[in-house]
């Protein structure tokens, strides 16, 4: 019983669902206000997202007169029923190795997924043909993207020869940060970031959500609660993907002494990084997108896999 009510509180708590949208929320209002900064506007204040959170929640549902409307409202829960998950299991992971499990690695790929079968599954419901455009774009993003992260990610787990998250974290407490003594671990952290700035749909691919061509795509008839419920899962998401590039290549998130310290600027780095990406390049059409992944990022993370595989 009181594994349960642990695991529940975990869940609810830390460091699960408050933990992590709390989190993203701040991390999506430093992206604004620093976009807003390279803009040269003020930008909102820090709880300007609580606040439009808390305000699509007060607001009535609509559901469009076409949509399958039980797909229309389950897909937000999916979406961020996953990125709950992911960021329950790298925070224990990083918290506490020893209770990583075998495949973990696995399992965060398979949940990391669901955010964007979410958007494809709300955005095919919703019956709106731009809606079916943006849904459309994201499956073909999601199918560029994904092979290219999925090989980057398994390159560490070439070097280490152990395929659990803990394993990754204890190596690199013991030997210092994969991607500074790993050359295929550099180059898999390179396709990983590109592929992380794709599954956040953010520019240059941001093709699927393009306001200036499709409104909001997938979203675009999306209101109230189910909105906000899609905003906060991309709120945390930018919040736990950092997590996921630090755990697996740069040490690890470590809370003791001074580094503390450490982490939280190894996180701010990427996450900085992300949003100057975002706010420096233009954005892609589909076909590029497809050609950079498939005919660059592909290519590149089959080079640092080999390298793994040679002990480099």
């Amino acid at each position: 019983m009181n594994e349960i009510l642990f695991a529940l509180v975990s869940f609810i708590v830390f460091p699960g669902f408050i933990f992590t949208a709390v989190g993203g929320l701040l991390v999506a209002w430093i992206d604004r206000k620093l976009t807003a900064r390279l803009q040269w506007r003020v930008g909102p204040p820090w709880y300007q997202n609580f606040v439009d959170f808390f305000k699509l929640m007060g607001k009535e549902t609509i559901l469009p007169a076409g949509a399958r409307k039980i797909s229309f409202l389950l897909a937000p829960i999916m979406g961020l029923v996953g990125i709950t998950l992911v960021s329950l299991i790298l925070w224990q992971m990083n918290l506490n190795p020893g209770t990583s499990f075998l495949g973990d690695v696995i399992v965060i790929l398979y949940l990391s997924v669901l955010p964007s079968l979410a958007i494809i599954l709300g955005g095919s419901a919703s019956g709106n043909p731009l809606a079916s455009l943006g849904a459309s774009r994201e499956m073909k993003l999601m199918l560029a993207d994904e092979l290219p992260f999925i090989i980057a990610i398994f390159t560490p787990i070439v070097a280490i020869k152990d395929i659990k998250i803990g394993s990754i974290v204890l190596y690199q407490i013991n030997n210092g940060m994969m991607f500074t003594h790993h050359l295929s671990s550099f180059i898999a952290l390179i396709v990983t970031f590109v592929c992380i700035q794709a599954k956040l749909a953010y520019v240059p691919f941001d093709i699927p959500e393009a306001e200036q061509e499709i409104m909001a795509g997938p979203l675009i008839e999306y209101s109230g609660p189910p909105l906000g419920i899609f905003k906060l899962t991309k709120a945390m998401m930018l919040f736990t993907y950092p997590v996921f590039l630090i755990t697996i290549f740069a040490g690890g998130m470590r809370f003791d002494g001074i580094q503390a310290l450490w982490s939280i600027i190894k996180y701010f780095v990427i996450l900085l990084l992300i949003i100057i990406v975002k706010n420096t390049n233009p954005r892609l059409r589909i076909d590029q997108a497809l050609k950079f992944f498939w005919l660059r990022m592909f290519p590149l993370a089959i080079i640092g896999f080999i390298l793994a595989l040679l002990g480099i």
